[in-house]
């Protein structure tokens, strides 16, 4: 039995990655190693934030009660939490729960993908805008398959040069999906196009974040 620091869970749509739009049940995990500049969860990194006390059954037994299939455990980093793996194991166990697993890309993954049915990863790449560029375990990207996707967020249209550069030298976008997404706010989306069709980049997908469109961009548990 482990216990699980849930900060928040809750129905919503995917915001953002290969299934944005589709409904998923999200368990937001406390606790986060890096300090991005542009976090949007920061009230959730903090060992002082509120959170509900949760063994692995408990937070299956709620994801069932929801009717939908798929699951975003999130953070915070949720690789972080004690026993992560107890919960990965008792998912990989239920044959009609998809899990996705947001982790924030200096958590080592080699571990977790070789869990049986293991989650999809969505791993982030943090660019230099997030001041954490520095974190950054590039050995994951070995671990990566079709299902998981690579995430870069971009504060400019320079660093797009950048996220060009580690998806040629690492060959991901044979690997996985690639995906990049603006801070919002601090980058025109469609500069962001407009640098994918000049360097032709028929590899790497734009997205945005739905959730902050559909709602205030400050409100939780969507």
């Amino acid at each position: 039995m482990a216990v699980f620091n849930v900060v928040e869970k809750f129905v919503s749509i995917n915001g953002e990655g290969q299934h944005a739009g589709e409904l998923a049940v999200f368990i937001r995990l406390r606790g986060c190693n890096l300090s991005c500049s542009y976090c949007d969860t920061r009230w959730a990194c903090t060992d002082e934030a509120d959170a509900e006390a949760m063994i692995e059954d408990e937070i299956i037994s709620y994801v069932r009660s929801t009717g939908v299939r798929r699951v975003t455990l999130t953070g915070g980093e949720p690789l972080l939490a004690e026993d992560i793996r107890v919960l990965l194991e008792a998912f990989s166990r239920e044959k009609n729960i998809l899990v996705e697993i947001e982790t924030n890309g200096s958590v080592f993954i080699g571990d977790f993908a070789k869990i049986d049915n293991p989650p999809a990863f969505t791993l982030d790449y943090k660019l230099a805008g997030s001041g954490m560029e520095d974190k950054m375990d590039l050995s994951n990207f070995k671990y990566l398959l079709k299902k998981d996707t690579v995430k870069f967020v971009c504060s400019n249209v320079s660093e797009l040069d950048k996220v060009c550069e580690i998806v040629d030298e690492f060959s991901l976008s044979e690997k996985c999906t690639v995906l990049i997404s603006p801070v919002f706010g601090r980058i025109e989306p469609a500069d962001m196009v407009d640098y994918l069709i000049e360097h032709k980049r028929n590899d790497i997908r734009l997205q945005l974040q739905l959730h902050k469109f559909i709602w205030d961009p400050n409100k939780r548990g969507v």
